[in-house]
């Protein structure tokens, strides 16, 4: 017994060794080489263009596209500083969950913001087997939209990841859930959903792959598609569920995964005419095509919303930098979602005014109205 361990102690030293002056072998033929890896490489640009660092909207603002998921407990006066200083008037957390924690996060919003922060509720829609499944959930928005909630957000795990008791996928256009799409349209409050995700996702994990960072960090986020339903599948249910209830007005999260191919854009909005979208998450795509992309911000300038998605105050600054100035050839906040450069829209009054607040009026004209003078 002693002589085996002693002898693995000194294979594992051995190998430890080994490995040490591997490890010092390459790191030296790296640096001799002047190789790095491709999420090192952050070159300064030697470009000399006009720069306007914006940290403040021009406009009052709405962002209908956040997640607090400590809303019960969050300092809501240090989140309205935060606010102010960004010019955001109203911000929605799509997180709001159910039962105690939608409660307590409503109670909090109510003493502390009233007029500053809303919430959306979710559904756990693995429920779904329930045959009181479409009655109760109705009935669950009927009470939380009295209670002072604004809408339902729903997640891209329906039709990706969510099963019935049986283990099959629950797709978004399931007719069990007609009953949900229904009560909030009786109840005059949008659904925010998100379907699928970016199409690269589903592609080959090589070097022709533009998401490749992003999976190279990120690796559960691949969707392999001998596992998973396709992206034009998924989306093609959630359109469904957009024509099959046109009195239910719909806030298409992240421009639809449509933000790489503006003419199907816009003809998906013109299609559905109960369908808004936003541009949370997808700057990214905005930026890099300023010429087609301001084009279509004015030709969609009804339909078009302001959400950020992750709640980053400096991060902010890229989107009012892209929305309303026309500089040139600056960097995006996160290189996983654009390692290329991005580009000012420059859009006119009109339509900043549009897409930062008087839509979102439309459709949540409870909004104190004082706020946007």
């Amino acid at each position: 017994m002693g002589f085996s361990l002693k002898n693995f102690i000194k294979s594992l030293f051995f190998i430890l060794s080994l490995g040490g002056v591997l490890f010092i072998v390459i790191d030296f033929l790296k640096t001799k080489e002047n190789l790095m890896d491709i999420e090192e490489y952050t070159p300064l640009s030697t470009l000399i263009v006009p720069q306007n660092l914006l940290t403040k909207a021009k406009y009052p603002f709405v962002d209908v596209h956040s997640h607090f998921f400590d809303m019960p407990l969050r300092d809501l006066n240090k989140l309205t500083s935060e606010m102010d200083d960004l010019n955001m008037a109203f911000i929605i957390n799509l997180s709001g969950f159910r039962g105690i924690y939608l409660n307590q996060s409503l109670d909090n919003i109510r003493e502390n913001a009233p007029n500053r922060v809303g919430l959306f509720v979710n559904i756990d829609f693995e429920d779904i087997d329930d045959p009181l499944f479409g009655e109760s959930t109705a009935k669950f928005i009927d009470s939380a939209t009295a209670n002072g909630a604004m809408g339902l957000k729903v997640y891209k795990s329906l039709g990706l990841t969510s099963k019935d008791n049986s283990g099959n996928r629950i797709a978004v256009n399931d007719p069990r859930l007609d009953p949900v799409w229904k009560a909030c349209g009786d109840n005059n409050i949008p659904v925010l959903i998100h379907s699928g995700e970016p199409s690269p996702f589903w592609m080959p994990k090589d070097k022709f792959n533009e998401r490749w960072l992003e999976l190279r960090q990120k690796p559960r986020r691949y969707r392999d598609p001998k596992t998973n339903p396709s992206f034009e599948e998924v989306l093609a249910e959630q359109h469904e569920v957009f024509r099959n209830h046109p009195y239910t007005t719909f806030i298409n999260a992240h421009l639809g995964w449509m933000g790489n191919d503006l003419d199907r854009l816009g003809k998906h909005l013109d299609e559905y005419p109960n369908v808004l979208t936003e541009i949370g998450a997808v700057l990214a795509e905005i930026g890099r095509q300023p010429k087609r992309a301001r084009k279509f911000f004015i030709d969609y300038q009804d339909r078009i919303l302001f959400g950020k998605d992750s709640y980053k105050p400096s991060e902010y600054y890229t989107y009012f930098r892209v929305l309303e100035t026309d500089d040139e050839y600056f960097d995006y906040y996160r290189k996983r979602h654009a390692h290329w450069k991005m580009y000012g829209l420059a859009l006119p009054d009109s339509v900043l005014k549009k897409v930062y607040h008087e839509n979102a009026l439309k459709i949540f004209p409870k909004l104190d109205k004082n706020l946007f003078k």
